[in-house]
Protein backbone atom coordinates (compact mmCIF):
# COMPACT_ATOMS: atom_id res chain seq x y z
CA UNK A 1 0.00 0.00 0.00
CA UNK A 2 1.43 3.75 -0.35
CA UNK A 3 0.81 6.29 2.15
CA UNK A 4 -0.85 9.08 1.78
CA UNK A 5 1.78 11.59 1.22
CA UNK A 6 3.16 9.45 -1.64
CA UNK A 7 0.10 9.93 -3.42
CA UNK A 8 0.79 12.35 -6.53
CA UNK A 9 -1.02 15.87 -5.79
CA UNK A 10 -4.43 15.14 -7.72
CA UNK A 11 -4.99 12.44 -5.77
CA UNK A 12 -4.13 13.79 -2.85
CA UNK A 13 -6.20 16.51 -1.98
CA UNK A 14 -6.21 18.67 1.64
CA UNK A 15 -8.69 19.03 3.57
CA UNK A 16 -11.63 16.46 5.13
CA UNK A 17 -11.25 14.60 1.95
CA UNK A 18 -7.33 14.37 2.17
CA UNK A 19 -6.57 10.59 0.62
CA UNK A 20 -9.76 10.55 -1.54
CA UNK A 21 -9.12 10.15 -5.40
CA UNK A 22 -10.81 12.45 -7.66
CA UNK A 23 -11.81 11.33 -11.43
CA UNK A 24 -10.32 12.97 -14.54
CA UNK A 25 -14.65 13.93 -15.06
CA UNK A 26 -14.77 15.27 -11.57
CA UNK A 27 -12.09 17.52 -11.50
CA UNK A 28 -13.57 19.02 -14.47
CA UNK A 29 -16.53 19.05 -13.36
CA UNK A 30 -16.62 19.99 -9.85
CA UNK A 31 -19.26 17.39 -8.97
CA UNK A 32 -17.87 14.12 -7.22
CA UNK A 33 -18.66 10.46 -7.97
CA UNK A 34 -20.83 8.16 -6.02
CA UNK A 35 -17.93 6.46 -4.62
CA UNK A 36 -16.37 10.15 -3.66
CA UNK A 37 -19.48 11.75 -2.42
CA UNK A 38 -20.10 8.29 0.01
CA UNK A 39 -16.54 9.03 1.47
CA UNK A 40 -17.03 12.90 1.41
CA UNK A 41 -20.32 12.12 3.40
CA UNK A 42 -18.54 9.79 6.09
CA UNK A 43 -16.08 12.34 6.78
CA UNK A 44 -18.37 15.24 7.47
CA UNK A 45 -20.68 13.19 9.99
CA UNK A 46 -17.29 11.64 11.76
CA UNK A 47 -16.40 15.62 12.02
CA UNK A 48 -19.62 16.17 13.03
CA UNK A 49 -19.48 13.53 15.79
CA UNK A 50 -16.46 15.29 16.78
CA UNK A 51 -17.93 18.52 17.74
CA UNK A 52 -21.07 16.96 19.41
CA UNK A 53 -18.52 14.76 21.40
CA UNK A 54 -16.44 18.41 22.04
CA UNK A 55 -19.57 20.06 22.76
CA UNK A 56 -20.75 17.77 25.36
CA UNK A 57 -17.40 18.34 27.04
CA UNK A 58 -15.50 14.78 26.31
CA UNK A 59 -12.50 16.82 24.62
CA UNK A 60 -11.28 17.74 28.13
CA UNK A 61 -9.87 14.72 28.40
CA UNK A 62 -6.91 16.02 25.97
CA UNK A 63 -5.55 18.46 28.97
CA UNK A 64 -4.89 16.64 32.12
CA UNK A 65 -4.42 19.94 34.28
CA UNK A 66 -6.18 23.08 36.07
CA UNK A 67 -5.76 25.81 34.23
CA UNK A 68 -5.24 29.12 36.12
CA UNK A 69 -6.12 32.94 34.67
CA UNK A 70 -6.86 36.08 36.65
CA UNK A 71 -5.62 38.48 39.48
CA UNK A 72 -2.16 39.08 40.73
CA UNK A 73 -2.73 39.99 43.50
CA UNK A 74 -4.35 36.36 44.49
CA UNK A 75 -1.64 34.86 41.93
CA UNK A 76 0.72 34.12 44.52
CA UNK A 77 -1.72 32.05 46.99
CA UNK A 78 -2.81 29.79 44.17
CA UNK A 79 0.23 29.04 42.72
CA UNK A 80 1.02 27.52 46.48
CA UNK A 81 -1.96 25.68 46.68
CA UNK A 82 -0.90 24.40 42.84
CA UNK A 83 2.60 23.79 44.19
CA UNK A 84 0.72 21.87 47.09
CA UNK A 85 -1.85 19.90 45.25
CA UNK A 86 1.04 19.42 42.46
CA UNK A 87 2.54 17.34 45.22
CA UNK A 88 -0.30 15.07 45.55
CA UNK A 89 0.24 11.41 43.72
CA UNK A 90 -1.32 11.50 40.29
CA UNK A 91 -1.99 15.07 40.06
CA UNK A 92 -0.21 17.40 37.82
CA UNK A 93 1.03 20.87 39.16
CA UNK A 94 -2.03 23.20 37.48
CA UNK A 95 -0.63 26.12 35.33
CA UNK A 96 -1.14 29.70 36.49
CA UNK A 97 -1.12 32.83 34.59
CA UNK A 98 -1.27 36.10 35.97
CA UNK A 99 -3.40 38.24 33.87
CA UNK A 100 -5.17 40.85 36.01
CA UNK A 101 -8.12 40.00 37.45
CA UNK A 102 -10.44 41.93 34.64
CA UNK A 103 -8.34 39.92 31.72
CA UNK A 104 -8.91 36.71 33.49
CA UNK A 105 -12.56 37.30 33.57
CA UNK A 106 -12.45 38.00 30.22
CA UNK A 107 -10.74 34.79 29.33
CA UNK A 108 -12.59 32.85 32.00
CA UNK A 109 -16.22 33.91 30.36
CA UNK A 110 -15.15 33.26 26.32
CA UNK A 111 -16.51 29.68 26.74
CA UNK A 112 -16.69 26.07 27.95
CA UNK A 113 -14.23 24.01 26.95
CA UNK A 114 -10.07 23.11 26.72
CA UNK A 115 -8.95 26.02 25.31
CA UNK A 116 -10.80 27.90 28.03
CA UNK A 117 -9.19 28.30 31.57
CA UNK A 118 -11.45 26.49 34.40
CA UNK A 119 -10.87 28.45 36.92
CA UNK A 120 -10.37 32.42 37.48
CA UNK A 121 -9.01 34.61 40.59
CA UNK A 122 -10.07 36.97 41.18
CA UNK A 123 -9.11 40.57 43.63
CA UNK A 124 -12.65 41.70 43.73
CA UNK A 125 -16.42 40.18 43.06
CA UNK A 126 -17.16 39.10 39.41
CA UNK A 127 -19.33 42.05 37.89
CA UNK A 128 -22.56 42.00 37.01
CA UNK A 129 -21.53 42.81 32.77
CA UNK A 130 -19.15 39.87 33.30
CA UNK A 131 -21.78 37.58 34.75
CA UNK A 132 -23.93 38.09 32.05
CA UNK A 133 -20.80 37.61 29.83
CA UNK A 134 -20.50 34.49 30.78
CA UNK A 135 -23.78 33.20 30.73
CA UNK A 136 -24.48 34.18 26.67
CA UNK A 137 -21.16 32.12 26.19
CA UNK A 138 -22.13 29.00 27.85
CA UNK A 139 -20.69 29.56 31.25
CA UNK A 140 -23.64 29.04 33.18
CA UNK A 141 -22.82 27.52 36.51
CA UNK A 142 -20.08 29.11 37.99
CA UNK A 143 -18.69 28.41 41.53
CA UNK A 144 -17.65 31.67 43.77
CA UNK A 145 -15.31 30.68 46.33
CA UNK A 146 -14.20 33.57 48.23
CA UNK A 147 -10.99 32.85 50.12
CA UNK A 148 -9.79 35.39 51.91
CA UNK A 149 -9.27 39.39 52.54
CA UNK A 150 -6.39 41.60 51.67
CA UNK A 151 -5.52 45.12 52.26
CA UNK A 152 -4.98 47.68 49.68
CA UNK A 153 -1.34 49.47 50.79
CA UNK A 154 0.11 53.10 49.54
CA UNK A 155 3.62 52.12 50.13
CA UNK A 156 7.14 53.23 49.79
CA UNK A 157 10.79 52.87 50.13
CA UNK A 158 11.71 51.68 54.24
CA UNK A 159 14.40 54.13 53.74
CA UNK A 160 11.71 57.23 52.96
CA UNK A 161 9.96 58.45 55.86
CA UNK A 162 6.59 57.12 56.80
CA UNK A 163 3.64 58.91 55.62
CA UNK A 164 0.51 59.34 57.22
CA UNK A 165 -2.38 60.15 54.54
CA UNK A 166 -6.55 60.04 54.47
CA UNK A 167 -8.80 59.37 52.04
CA UNK A 168 -8.90 62.83 51.16
CA UNK A 169 -5.41 63.09 50.29
CA UNK A 170 -5.24 60.72 48.51
CA UNK A 171 -8.39 61.30 45.98
CA UNK A 172 -6.79 64.84 45.86
CA UNK A 173 -3.66 63.45 44.85
CA UNK A 174 -4.64 61.20 42.12
CA UNK A 175 -8.44 62.05 40.93
CA UNK A 176 -8.76 63.54 37.47
CA UNK A 177 -10.60 66.54 38.41
CA UNK A 178 -11.10 68.09 42.38
CA UNK A 179 -12.68 70.66 43.65
CA UNK A 180 -12.03 74.03 42.65
CA UNK A 181 -9.11 75.10 45.45
CA UNK A 182 -10.73 78.42 45.19
CA UNK A 183 -14.01 77.43 46.54
CA UNK A 184 -17.28 76.85 45.43
CA UNK A 185 -18.82 73.74 43.98
CA UNK A 186 -17.18 73.55 40.91
CA UNK A 187 -14.57 70.25 39.47
CA UNK A 188 -11.46 71.41 37.99
CA UNK A 189 -8.71 70.00 36.64
CA UNK A 190 -6.28 68.56 39.01
CA UNK A 191 -3.96 71.23 39.52
CA UNK A 192 -1.52 69.55 42.52
CA UNK A 193 1.94 68.77 41.20
CA UNK A 194 3.14 67.83 44.95
CA UNK A 195 1.88 66.31 47.93
CA UNK A 196 2.38 69.74 50.68
CA UNK A 197 -0.13 71.60 48.40
CA UNK A 198 -3.08 68.21 48.76
CA UNK A 199 -2.28 68.60 52.91
CA UNK A 200 0.30 71.64 54.40
CA UNK A 201 1.15 68.40 56.45
CA UNK A 202 2.67 66.34 54.12
CA UNK A 203 5.73 66.22 52.01
CA UNK A 204 7.02 68.42 49.55
CA UNK A 205 7.82 66.25 46.49
CA UNK A 206 6.44 65.72 43.75
CA UNK A 207 2.93 63.48 43.19
CA UNK A 208 4.63 59.98 41.59
CA UNK A 209 2.54 57.12 41.80
CA UNK A 210 2.71 53.77 40.47
CA UNK A 211 -0.39 51.59 39.83
CA UNK A 212 -2.33 49.12 38.57
CA UNK A 213 -3.73 49.68 35.16
CA UNK A 214 -7.89 49.51 34.73
CA UNK A 215 -8.20 45.73 34.17
CA UNK A 216 -6.80 44.95 37.56
CA UNK A 217 -9.30 44.32 40.45
CA UNK A 218 -6.73 46.34 42.70
CA UNK A 219 -7.45 49.27 40.68
CA UNK A 220 -11.53 48.82 40.65
CA UNK A 221 -11.20 48.71 44.52
CA UNK A 222 -8.74 51.19 45.60
CA UNK A 223 -11.09 53.38 43.31
CA UNK A 224 -13.88 52.49 45.30
CA UNK A 225 -12.39 52.04 49.05
CA UNK A 226 -10.40 54.91 48.42
CA UNK A 227 -11.27 57.67 45.56
CA UNK A 228 -14.75 57.50 46.18
CA UNK A 229 -14.76 57.21 49.91
CA UNK A 230 -12.35 60.37 49.81
CA UNK A 231 -14.79 62.10 47.27
CA UNK A 232 -17.51 61.71 49.39
CA UNK A 233 -15.76 64.15 52.12
CA UNK A 234 -17.18 67.28 49.52
CA UNK A 235 -20.89 67.36 50.30
CA UNK A 236 -21.81 68.55 46.95
CA UNK A 237 -20.40 65.70 45.30
CA UNK A 238 -21.60 63.04 47.66
CA UNK A 239 -25.04 63.97 46.89
CA UNK A 240 -24.29 63.85 43.18
CA UNK A 241 -24.02 59.98 44.12
CA UNK A 242 -28.27 60.37 43.95
CA UNK A 243 -29.05 62.16 41.22
CA UNK A 244 -26.41 62.41 38.97
CA UNK A 245 -24.76 59.31 38.76
CA UNK A 246 -22.29 59.81 35.69
CA UNK A 247 -21.33 63.61 37.20
CA UNK A 248 -20.62 61.38 40.60
CA UNK A 249 -18.73 58.64 38.63
CA UNK A 250 -16.22 61.33 36.85
CA UNK A 251 -15.82 63.31 39.53
CA UNK A 252 -14.73 60.19 41.79
CA UNK A 253 -13.58 57.63 40.37
CA UNK A 254 -11.35 59.27 37.17
CA UNK A 255 -8.14 58.93 37.92
CA UNK A 256 -6.14 61.56 36.59
CA UNK A 257 -3.63 61.36 33.24
CA UNK A 258 -1.23 63.78 33.34
CA UNK A 259 1.88 61.87 34.87
CA UNK A 260 1.22 61.93 38.27
CA UNK A 261 -0.54 58.42 38.13
CA UNK A 262 1.98 55.54 36.50
CA UNK A 263 -0.07 52.46 35.37
CA UNK A 264 2.68 50.35 36.17
CA UNK A 265 0.73 46.81 34.77
CA UNK A 266 -0.01 43.89 36.09
CA UNK A 267 3.44 43.18 38.00
CA UNK A 268 3.24 44.12 41.67
CA UNK A 269 7.16 43.11 41.88
CA UNK A 270 7.88 45.48 39.38
CA UNK A 271 6.62 48.36 41.56
CA UNK A 272 8.02 47.49 44.32
CA UNK A 273 11.54 47.34 42.51
CA UNK A 274 10.49 50.86 41.93
CA UNK A 275 10.05 52.22 44.97
CA UNK A 276 13.58 50.58 46.46
CA UNK A 277 14.93 52.95 43.69
CA UNK A 278 13.01 55.91 43.82
CA UNK A 279 12.09 56.92 47.44
CA UNK A 280 9.67 60.10 46.39
CA UNK A 281 7.78 57.68 44.75
CA UNK A 282 4.34 55.43 46.15
CA UNK A 283 2.95 51.87 44.90
CA UNK A 284 -0.21 51.09 45.05
CA UNK A 285 -0.54 46.65 45.61
CA UNK A 286 -2.11 44.36 47.73
CA UNK A 287 -0.76 43.72 51.67
CA UNK A 288 0.23 40.57 50.67
CA UNK A 289 3.03 42.05 48.66
CA UNK A 290 3.92 44.42 51.32
CA UNK A 291 4.14 41.44 53.62
CA UNK A 292 6.75 39.68 51.49
CA UNK A 293 8.91 42.70 50.51
CA UNK A 294 9.00 44.23 54.29
CA UNK A 295 12.56 45.18 54.20
CA UNK A 296 12.64 47.22 50.84
CA UNK A 297 9.01 48.96 51.00
CA UNK A 298 6.60 50.39 53.92
CA UNK A 299 3.18 50.97 54.21
CA UNK A 300 1.57 54.32 54.87
CA UNK A 301 -0.58 55.11 57.77
CA UNK A 302 -4.33 55.44 56.40
CA UNK A 303 -7.17 57.49 58.20
CA UNK A 304 -4.93 56.67 61.61
CA UNK A 305 -4.23 52.74 61.08
CA UNK A 306 -1.07 50.85 59.89
CA UNK A 307 -1.76 48.48 56.99
CA UNK A 308 -0.98 45.37 59.52
CA UNK A 309 -2.41 42.07 59.24
CA UNK A 310 -3.74 42.36 62.68
CA UNK A 311 -5.55 46.07 61.74
CA UNK A 312 -6.68 44.39 58.21
CA UNK A 313 -8.58 41.36 60.03
CA UNK A 314 -9.78 43.23 62.63
CA UNK A 315 -11.29 45.80 60.16
CA UNK A 316 -9.13 48.72 61.83
CA UNK A 317 -7.26 49.11 58.86
CA UNK A 318 -10.11 50.22 56.34
CA UNK A 319 -9.01 49.96 52.98
CA UNK A 320 -9.43 46.34 53.06
CA UNK A 321 -11.67 43.75 50.42
CA UNK A 322 -12.16 40.13 49.80
CA UNK A 323 -10.81 37.77 47.60
CA UNK A 324 -12.18 35.13 45.23
CA UNK A 325 -11.81 32.29 42.97
CA UNK A 326 -14.39 31.47 40.50
CA UNK A 327 -14.76 27.92 39.48
CA UNK A 328 -16.32 26.17 35.90
CA UNK A 329 -18.43 23.71 37.23
CA UNK A 330 -18.54 22.30 33.38
CA UNK A 331 -14.82 21.32 33.51
CA UNK A 332 -15.27 19.39 37.79
CA UNK A 333 -14.66 15.93 36.59
CA UNK A 334 -13.53 16.29 33.50
CA UNK A 335 -10.24 18.26 33.75
CA UNK A 336 -8.62 16.24 36.44
CA UNK A 337 -7.59 18.08 39.79
CA UNK A 338 -10.52 20.35 40.10
CA UNK A 339 -12.26 18.90 43.20
CA UNK A 340 -8.87 18.30 44.80
CA UNK A 341 -8.14 21.81 44.22
CA UNK A 342 -11.04 23.01 46.18
CA UNK A 343 -10.59 20.77 48.48
CA UNK A 344 -6.85 22.19 49.02
CA UNK A 345 -7.44 25.97 48.52
CA UNK A 346 -10.25 24.89 51.87
CA UNK A 347 -8.18 23.33 54.18
CA UNK A 348 -7.70 24.73 57.49
CA UNK A 349 -3.58 24.02 56.66
CA UNK A 350 -4.41 26.33 54.08
CA UNK A 351 -6.72 28.91 54.67
CA UNK A 352 -6.88 28.42 58.23
CA UNK A 353 -5.70 31.05 60.98
CA UNK A 354 -2.42 29.43 61.11
CA UNK A 355 -2.62 27.94 57.48
CA UNK A 356 0.39 28.21 54.97
CA UNK A 357 -1.81 31.15 53.10
CA UNK A 358 -1.93 33.06 56.31
CA UNK A 359 2.14 33.26 55.98
CA UNK A 360 1.91 34.60 53.11
CA UNK A 361 0.02 37.03 53.79
CA UNK A 362 -3.96 36.29 52.90
CA UNK A 363 -6.21 37.54 56.05
CA UNK A 364 -8.37 34.49 56.96
CA UNK A 365 -12.39 34.56 56.95
CA UNK A 366 -13.68 34.37 60.48
CA UNK A 367 -14.19 30.58 61.19
CA UNK A 368 -18.13 30.60 60.75
CA UNK A 369 -17.28 32.19 57.04
CA UNK A 370 -14.71 29.56 56.28
CA UNK A 371 -16.77 26.73 57.12
CA UNK A 372 -19.60 28.21 55.16
CA UNK A 373 -17.64 28.84 51.89
CA UNK A 374 -16.17 25.33 52.01
CA UNK A 375 -18.93 23.80 52.09
CA UNK A 376 -20.66 25.59 49.44
CA UNK A 377 -17.43 25.36 47.08
CA UNK A 378 -17.26 21.46 47.95
CA UNK A 379 -20.94 20.96 46.75
CA UNK A 380 -20.20 23.22 43.46
CA UNK A 381 -23.14 25.50 44.28
CA UNK A 382 -23.80 27.22 41.74
CA UNK A 383 -23.96 31.61 42.30
CA UNK A 384 -27.12 33.00 40.96
CA UNK A 385 -25.63 36.29 39.58
CA UNK A 386 -28.36 38.52 42.23
CA UNK A 387 -26.66 41.54 44.33
CA UNK A 388 -23.91 41.81 41.16
CA UNK A 389 -23.26 45.36 40.27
Amino acid sequence: SRTLASLPADRNPSGPCAGVTLSPALRSSGLPTFTEASVLKKTLTITALAAAIAATGAYAAARDYIMVVGSSTVYPFTTVVAEKLGKAKGIKTPKIESTGTGGGMKLFCNGIGVEHPDVTNASRQIKKGEFETCQKNGVKDIVEMKVGYDGIVVANAKSAPLTKLTRKDIYLALSKEVPDPAGGEKMVPNPYKTWKEVNKDLPDSKIEVLGPPPTSGTRDAFVELVMESGCKKFDFIKAMEAGNKDGFKKACMTVREDGAYIEAGENDNLIVQKLAANKSAYGIFGFSFLDQNADKVQGSEVEGSLPTFDNIASGAYKVSRPLFVYIKKAHVDVIPGIREFIDEFTSEKAWGKNGYLAEKGMIPMPDAERKQVAADAKALKPMTGEGLH
